[in-house]
């Protein structure tokens, strides 16, 4: 038995040549995770999911996108939440949120407790979320309304956040990823990443898996191949026909909390001025100093 082949290396042979599971996707959320901003001809949106899939090597019938255009988190919850459950996932990405800080009814405790409830739900899958940008920066917006957004989006950050910490979450920081501000990056409504915008974003999230423990087999490229690229003509009327109009409309429902965050703004500010001047200076509490970071 002395030439016969050891019975360790072969196990280290079969363990080493035995093929990976493929992990099963799903994906939820809004407009973004539907993937507009990546039409491809003949196909309809694209966008990071499928990219994120290639990476992962998902087999056939592995991928899930029930996400659709305008939900909310707790749209997640109550419309997408059971299909996904029902597809057995080993990694779900959501994205979602951003729609909620457009509306008057924002309410970031109640995201949060929305967004754990997915996370249990879909145990032992290991879920992605993303932590948003500073939107204004890519769409202009006057003062006010950029000021109250940037507001409402730091609070929908900072409940992601929570999530992840008690949960263990994979959470993937937009404003971190290389060229996230670049023009490039956004499509014709730069509300949308473009195509070049869900390759970054699909990386970022792969590269996040594989630091987690998942084989990515297939890196995301970032060579531009296959989506239809705006012309200026599409900018144009974009801007007119949807864009004006869609501002008017987010704008109604973010100027009464825009007024808001200038008014305890300059109210702080005059306490200061008004200040006894022979008394020590406290300095502002947390939640006037939240409030004038945001007026930066």
């Amino acid at each position: 038995m002395g030439d016969g082949l050891d019975v360790t290396a072969v196990s280290e042979i079969q363990t080493e040549t035995r093929p990976l599971p493929r992990p099963r996707l799903a994906v939820l959320g809004d407009s973004t995770a539907v993937g507009l901003g990546d039409p491809v001809a003949g196909r309809g949106w694209r966008g990071v999911g499928p990219f994120v899939g290639r990476a992962l090597g998902v087999p056939p019938g592995g991928y899930l996108n029930v996400a659709f255009t305008g939900a909310r988190m707790r749209c997640v919850r109550t419309d997408q939440l059971p299909a996904a459950v029902a597809h057995r996932p080993d990694v779900v990405l959501v994205i979602v949120g951003m729609n909620d800080t457009l509306r008057s009814d924002f309410d970031a405790s109640a995201i949060a407790a929305d967004l754990d409830h997915l996370v249990t739900a879909l145990a032992p899958a290991t879920v992605v979320a993303v932590r948003f940008h500073d939107h204004g920066r890519v769409f202009r917006l006057p003062a006010p309304l950029y000021r109250a957004l940037k507001a409402r989006i730091d609070e929908l950050n900072a409940a992601i956040a929570g999530v992840a910490r008690r949960r263990g979450m994979l959470c993937l920081d937009l404003a971190a990823l290389p060229g996230a501000y670049d023009l490039s990056s956004w499509s014709v409504d730069r509300l949308h990443p473009s195509e070049l915008g869900h390759r970054m974003l699909a990386r970022g999230v792969s590269e996040l898996l594989g630091e987690s423990g998942f084989t990515v087999h297939e890196p995301v490229s970032m060579v531009c191949s296959g989506g239809i690229r705006p012309r200026t003509v599409d900018h144009v009327g974009w801007l007119v026909l949807k864009g004006i109009p869609w501002l008017w409309r987010r704008g109604r429902d973010l100027l009464p909390y825009a007024a808001a965050i200038m008014w305890r703004a300059a109210k702080e500010s005059w306490h200061q001025e008004h200040a006894q001047p022979d008394l020590p200076s406290a300095g502002p509490n947390v939640a006037s100093a939240s409030v004038l970071s945001t007026m930066d």
